[in-house]
């Protein structure tokens, strides 16, 4: 499948270097130049279609292969920040009742 993929994004590579030239060629002929210019915006789509190819799925789409790993740590975060705050809480309540008693 990766050397499928490879594949693909060569071709398409190569396929949009070329109609690169040709977009540059009618930009440079002032009468083409608005058909260069949408060539142009249609190439740079070609090269990162091709770009997106060739790199592996973790790169391209990072949020999706973060997967049961991500979850499984952000589950851990959240019970230790929510033991961290109940900690604080009775620290303060008990600090507070003895301020309270030494001012009565």
């Amino acid at each position: 499948m990766r050397v499928l993929r490879w594949l693909a994004g060569a071709v398409l590579w190569i396929l949009a270097s070329v109609l690169g030239l040709v977009a540059v060629v009618l930009c440079v002929t002032l009468i083409l130049l608005p058909l260069g210019l949408p060539l142009l915006r249609l190439v740079r789509r070609l090269f990162r279609m091709a770009t997106r190819l060739m790199l592996p799925r973790a790169v391209t789409h990072p949020v999706e292969e973060l997967g049961k790993g991500a979850r499984k740590s952000g589950r851990r975060a959240r019970s230790t920040s929510q033991d961290v705050a109940s900690e604080v809480g009775r620290k303060g309540r008990r600090a507070s009742r003895r301020l309270r008693k030494k001012l009565t």
